[in-house]
């Protein structure tokens, strides 16, 4: 019940409530059932030749004045289900809440560990595999809590009937569960075999979607070069292989339903036998017996089935558990806890940077004055992104320190530094949803006002209020509604709606055509009387609207003269 120890700790109260309501609706139909058997020595006429535990209980019936008539004995026993039925209603209760509540607790753990992991460690995580772990294996690991609580709710009617069974004829009790027990240590390797296939279906879907995700945001090469075969054969290998792991789960599941019906029968055939044969139990008492032992094979078959289930779905919940573990054993350091200001300047001094053996920045010495545009042009690989991963605490330095009017980065309070960011990545990445969705990104504490206001500074203003509903229009799939330019002003306006300080733009206009590439650097150039603009860029209008050119190249940084910069390829 490892699984279920997990969970004691992460919800105790409402596992705890859990565990008494079962335990006490297990005792309250025990006391119901205690008086199935003199029911039927009243019923037969045989209450003055009852065996032991029939007169016990008659005893002790006529000692708290209760008088042994069928009617007060039926009215005990439906009062027993009664209560119990409530208890059983009420321990649901708390496992269907906490069902819930662990899908979304895990979604959110998971989301957050992510995000405050080091910025290497999220990038070496597929994009399919959390999308499977938030969506699938959240929800399998929720189904496992539920599997668990009922497990433990069989387990307890079980002993219950077991108990009362015993109180009747211990010894044919106890020689039907002997079998019974052995019989299922043989049914046991049907459960392990599901845990098996658990594990590989868990492992599987997440290299499935992993795949599956990277394909489709690369399909339309892959069309164009009628190479997609290449893909979907990779993705139905994969596939075959889940499909194998189900079809054993789904084997093991039916040989279990298959054995349990022979193997239970037997069980109570040998306790009958024993009870008629060789213990010379009563009509009565074996009428009891026979009902409590078909009650102890109908729920020792679920509780095997239900075992096998929760150890199918636990796997879920290990592996999303060891995704959260490995985020928080590479999260980002705490930093420092001064605020940050940006009113002087940011300095890189004798920064570098590596990968392991790999250099990516040299020395660098880089000084960017408040309210200044500075572009940094570049080949591909030089490091002009891991510059601006820098800038952004994404990374530290292997040497060096980046400051921020004179205070080193590792002092600053990362956090508040990144708030006075505006980030306008390469790829412009659109929400299907309205333009004031795409600009807040849903921050409750941004209005339309701040909406409009950003969307009028990166000049996205005039086609905005031109569309049908307003800002309240749809920008289409991935923006497909809207030209390479609109999108990308979309972004702009997107970085500017928190007011930052400090705009940051990697690659930003590199899918533009010249003109839209123009329009956009006139934008940034009149932007930059207002905050300080970082810029890393191939193009030459980038470079024209910059006050300051910096060439990064082997990483190696540095500056150039306007003038050269101009004419300089990049």
């Amino acid at each position: 019940m490892k699984l279920l120890l997990a969970f004691f700790r992460l919800y105790p109260r409402r596992t705890a409530i859990m565990l008494i309501c079962l335990l006490f609706a297990g005792v309250a139909e025990g006391v119901g059932l205690t008086t199935v058997l003199p029911l039927l020595s009243v019923a037969l006429g045989q209450e003055h030749d009852t065996d032991g535990f029939s007169a016990r209980v008659i005893e002790i019936m006529n000692s708290i004045g209760l008088p042994t008539t069928i009617g007060v004995i039926l009215s005990i026993i439906v009062i027993g289900m009664t209560l119990k039925s409530a208890l059983v209603l009420l321990a649901n209760r708390q496992v269907g809440y906490a069902v819930a509540r662990v899908a979304t607790d895990l979604r959110l753990e998971l989301i957050q560990s992510l995000l405050s992991s080091r910025w290497e460690h999220y990038l070496r995580q597929p994009a399919g595999s959390i999308a499977n772990s938030v969506a699938t294996e959240a929800t399998r690991a929720a189904t496992g809590y539920q599997y668990c609580a009922t497990v433990i709710s069989l387990a307890i009617q079980v002993v219950v009937y077991v108990v009362v069974a015993m109180m009747i004829s211990w010894q044919a009790t106890l020689a039907s569960l002997a079998l019974g027990l052995f019989m299922s240590v043989g049914l046991y390797q049907l459960v392990a075999a599901a845990r098996r296939a658990g594990k590989q279906q868990t492992r599987l879907m997440r290299d499935i979607l992993s795949r599956l995700t990277d394909t489709l945001a690369s399909v339309k090469p892959l069309k164009a070069m009628a190479r997609y075969d290449v893909a979907d054969t990779l993705l139905r290998r994969q596939t075959r292989r889940l499909n194998r792991a189900m079809e054993r789960q789904v084997m093991a599941r039916e040989a279990m339903k298959a054995f349990q019906e022979p193997i239970m029968t037997l069980f109570i055939a040998v306790g009958l036998y024993l009870a008629l044969e060789v213990w010379g139990q009563s009509l009565p008492s074996v009428m009891v017996m026979v009902f409590l032992l078909a009650r102890v094979v109908m729920q020792l078959n679920q509780l095997q089935r239900r075992y096998q289930q929760m150890q199918t779905q636990e796997s879920a919940y290990w592996a999303l558990k060891d995704v959260v573990h490995a985020a928080r054993a590479n999260a980002e350091p705490a930093g420092g806890d001064r605020l940050p200001t940006l009113e002087r300047e940011i300095a890189f001094r004798d920064v570098r940077f590596h990968y392991g053996e790999h250099t990516i920045l040299g020395q660098t010495d880089l000084v960017i004055p408040a309210g200044t545009f500075v572009t940094i042009v570049g080949p591909s690989g030089a490091g002009k992104t891991t510059l601006l991963d820098l800038l952004c605490m994404l990374l530290e330095p292997t040497q060096g320190n980046v400051h921020i009017d004179g205070i080193p980065t590792s002092e600053i309070d990362r956090i508040a530094w990144r708030k006075m960011i505006g980030y306008v990545p390469q790829e412009t990445l659109l929400l299907h949803d309205s333009v004031l969705a795409n600009v807040t990104l849903g921050d409750p504490s941004l209005t339309e006002e701040d909406a409009e206001r950003a969307l009028r500074q990166a000049e996205a203003w005039d086609f905005v209020s031109n569309m049908a509903n307003g800002m309240h229009d749809s920008v289409g799939e991935r923006g497909n509604r809207l030209s390479g330019g609109q999108r990308q002003r979309i972004v702009i306006a997107r970085a500017l709606a928190h007011q930052p300080r400090l705009l940051i733009l990697d690659e930003a206009t590199s899918a533009l055509d010249p003109a839209a590439e123009a329009s956009i650097s006139k934008t940034l150039r009149g932007l930059s009387n207002q905050l300080t603009i970082v810029a890393v860029s191939h193009q030459p209008a980038l470079v024209q609207a910059a006050d300051i050119v910096y060439r990064l190249e082997q990483g190696q940084l540095a500056r150039v003269e306007k003038q050269a910069a101009d004419n300089t390829p990049v």
